[in-house]
């Protein structure tokens, strides 16, 4: 009687468990549930005064506008996301491996100094940094050019992706290494041999990380754009509301698009962040 009442207690707390993530889970959806159906509605409908959670009449004709250059620029500020986002990443991905890789593995004066101080990062808004770096992206000359907010998110992304590498290289066994340099290798070869292999997970996900930030960026791109030629998808669709092709259909529309590039790299990231690369190094 007593294991049959503790299998019964456990089957209840399990069926509260999963109801209450439902509930979580729905209510994080519900936005982005009215988000799409409002695509799908007319104009008129989207704004009636009894909106309805279902469209009355199914229509994709906002998504059909928003790639429409005479409506909204949407492929040309997709275009400047790309080329900000996936640069600055890689950029910031390179740099981060090799500054963590020093930080976890080499022994120098300041060493913990220098990795304790990537946590003030954390403490610091990024509309704080605006002022300098406007000052330094104008006397460079680089103002209103996609290059200068590719520096700003390097400049954005860069610590944290070191903070992120370090602890993640920590977990690789010093062993491995110590193998590899009696084969011969040099601490350069050993990065791109053995620790790039063993950390792919982790770089990914790192990856994404800075892609992310890239990508929704919208403090610093409407500050150092003034073109709209060199507009982001986030400043793009701001500017949106200010125009007579207003609707909030083809907004609605337009967000959709917009959040899919990370939604997908997440997807498709997260059976390689799940995998568990270090323990077959290991045991090799």
């Amino acid at each position: 009687m007593p294991a049959v009442s503790m299998r019964t207690t456990k089957r209840v707390k399990r069926a509260f468990f999963y109801l209450g993530m439902l509930v979580i889970l729905g209510i994080c959806l519900f936005p982005f549930f009215i988000m799409l159906m409002t695509s799908f509605k007319s104009s008129r409908e989207a704004i009636a005064t009894n909106p309805t959670f279902l469209p009355k009449d199914w229509t994709l004709q906002h998504f059909v506008d928003i790639f429409n250059p005479s409506i909204f620029p949407y492929l040309t500020y997709l275009q400047n996301s790309f080329m900000v986002s996936l640069t600055a990443s890689t950029i910031s991905v390179g740099f981060a491996i090799f500054g963590a890789y020093a930080l976890s593995r080499l022994n120098f004066r300041g060493r913990l100094q220098i990795n304790a101080s990537f946590y003030t990062v954390y403490m610091f808004s990024g509309i704080l940094l605006i002022v300098p770096l406007f000052k330094i992206i104008s006397g460079l000359g680089l103002y209103d050019t996609r290059t200068s907010l590719i520096i700003v998110m390097i400049v954005q992304t860069l610590p944290t992706a070191i903070l992120m590498l370090n602890s993640y290289f920590e977990t690789i066994p010093k062993d491995l290494e110590e193998a590899a340099k009696i084969d011969g290798l040099n601490r350069v070869k050993i990065i791109f041999y053995i620790i790039i292999p063993l950390s792919f997970a982790g770089i990914v996900s790192v990856f994404v990380y800075c892609f992310m930030v890239a990508w929704n960026d919208f403090l610093f791109a409407s500050i150092f754009f003034s073109s709209s030629e060199n507009f982001t998808l986030p400043v793009g669709l701001y500017s949106l509301f200010s125009t007579p092709d207003y609707i909030w259909g083809r907004m609605m529309a337009a967000s959709i698009v917009t959040a899919l590039p990370v939604v997908i790299m997440y997807a498709i990231s997260e059976s390689l962040i799940k995998g568990n690369v270090t323990d077959g190094g290991v045991k090799g």
